[in-house]
């Protein structure tokens, strides 16, 4: 039987020619022209997958996004948002809100298909699962995940301590009670290169724990840490009993990868100055202690991928122009429109 896709897009073009894409792949294609109109139909088709543009009128894709959410019957059902809309922060709000996956448009047709098909397996995977485990299963939320494991081990490690090196087996993911965390690498000449800095509440080391290797990158303290260290195997086989767990940890390695990749691109194309601003408005997002940043200037040299010299030198400029204050252990924000327009 044909895998059937829901195709939610106001713009008549792109839903014909995405439309005959997908038929030409052998899927069965139900198509609306916008969100109210394809909540209708979902409820009425249940499909396989729904791909969802964002920016539609009566019901744009963030409201389909919670409709499907809420409604029992459908959230089990995977979506991808087809979006002109590249800002991260948009694309950050769609995967938050449960989305598996976007692709922007203008679109290669091996990158819809490509990406249906994973979702497809996915989703497969997770109804076998789901099946095999329907009467057995003891039914646990992504948000109390860290309490069916708090009876693990925990380690505690001063600031400066390694949690696991570059190579080594990742037998391990870990869960930040206390603390934070950088994953860092090495280039050919020695020099660090910080790909991440993990606060309370976040898992990390999962990549090589789902790839079954090495870890990739080195992981240490920068501050006091408490950590949770839950055994490879017995994170799978909860994942496994509780399918809708496996959506939110396919949604937190996607927002990972996304992290990755909007930084590379910030290191690669950006000027010293819009780097150092974007990691700055970033930090204040995500560790930062009433507005103030704590990490070294080492470190944070590190995670723009400049020399200390040069970030020191950037931040008196920044300060000089009253877009930020500074002590020899903090960092704030004073001005943040203006910092966010650095080009």
């Amino acid at each position: 039987m044909k895998k059937k896709i829901l195709l939610i897009e106001d713009d008549p073009i792109v839903r014909e020619n995405t439309a005959e894409i997908l038929s030409l792949a052998n899927y069965s294609v139900v198509t609306a022209e916008n969100g109210k109109t394809g909540i209708e139909k979902a409820r009425a088709d249940h499909p396989d997958l729904i791909i969802c543009d964002i920016l539609m009128p009566e019901l744009d894709g963030y409201g389909v996004m919670q409709i499907i959410m809420r409604n029992k019957s459908l959230q089990h059902i995977p979506v991808i948002f087809l979006t002109a809309k590249t800002n991260h922060e948009d694309i950050r709000k769609g995967m938050n809100l449960g989305a598996a996956d976007y692709i922007t448009k203008p679109f290669e047709e091996s990158e819809l298909l490509s990406a249906v098909a994973v979702r497809m397996k996915q989703k497969k995977m997770l109804d076998k699962l789901k099946n095999e485990n329907e009467e057995e299963i003891e039914h646990i939320r992504w948000k109390d995940l860290v309490k069916y494991f708090s009876g693990k081990e925990r380690v505690s490690l001063k600031k400066g301590a390694t949690v696991y090196n570059e190579g080594y087996s990742g037998n391990f993911i870990y869960y930040l009670i206390r603390g934070e965390v950088k994953t860092y690498k090495y280039n050919e000449e020695g020099k660090e290169f910080i790909t991440r800095i993990y606060k309370e509440g976040n898992y990390f080391g999962f990549t090589s724990f789902l790839r079954n290797k090495g870890h990739y990158e080195n992981a240490e303290t920068i501050k006091n840490c408490i950590l949770l260290k839950i055994p490879r195997s017995e994170f799978l086989t909860v994942i496994r009993q509780n399918p809708q767990l496996a959506y939110h940890f396919f949604d937190l390695l996607s927002l990972d990868l996304e992290n990755v990749k909007d930084h590379l691109i910030h290191l690669a194309y950006d000027s010293v100055r819009k780097k150092t601003a974007n990691i700055l408005l970033k930090l204040e997002k995500e560790i930062s202690n009433d507005g103030q940043i704590d990490i070294s200037r080492s470190d944070l040299a590190c995670l723009i991928g400049i020399a200390k010299e040069t970030l020191i030198r950037t931040l008196k400029e920044f300060k000089e122009e009253d877009l930020i204050t500074t002590n020899r252990k903090f960092i704030q924000i004073t001005d943040r429109e203006k910092l966010k327009r650095i080009n």
